[in-house]
């Protein structure tokens, strides 16, 4: 097995059950924790397609200044107001502050952020297999060490 962060490789040969069993548990948390940023990931690139969605369709022609739309504050609370500019959106680029754009430099903000999250899963799930064929090998590890019986220390060393 080796370490991404230190780049050392173990031999698990080497360790005792009781070691085995404690990597093994880190490595689960490890994938825990991992599974969670990739569950997050997803959910904010389902949100900038949305985005994106919503801002290539203003683009239709049916979107006149001055009309009657509404406004999501959230996924089931709208409100009224009115169309200020057909050519422009505010774009909220992150950490509480909002930026006003073209359509094309908003379709090309939003693409962006598609694309980088796109790229950041591809290699979180590298990192997952990764981890999880570690998990998979400790436990097969364990589990020969535990069909062969305990050993005296002396003997593993």
């Amino acid at each position: 097995m080796s370490g991404q962060a230190g780049g050392e490789t173990v031999n698990l040969d080497s360790l005792s059950a009781q070691q085995l069993s404690q990597v093994k548990k880190q490595l689960d948390e490890e994938l825990e924790h991992l599974t969670s940023s990739f569950t997050q990931l997803h959910a904010a690139q389902s949100k900038f397609r949305e985005c994106l969605r919503c801002v290539q369709s203003g683009k239709s022609p049916a979107l006149q200044e001055n009309k009657s739309i509404l406004v999501p504050l959230t996924n089931s609370l709208y409100v009224r107001g009115n169309l200020s500019s057909a050519s422009h959106v505010i774009v909220d680029v992150g950490t509480g502050f909002y930026v006003e754009k073209d359509i094309k430099s908003a379709s090309e903000f939003y693409n962006a952020k598609v694309n980088e999250l796109a790229d950041n899963i591809k290699d979180l799930e590298a990192i997952i297999q990764q981890k999880t064929n570690n998990v998979r090998l400790i436990e097969e590890v364990l589990r020969q060490k535990m069909a062969n019986g305990p050993q005296p220390q002396s003997q593993q060393a």
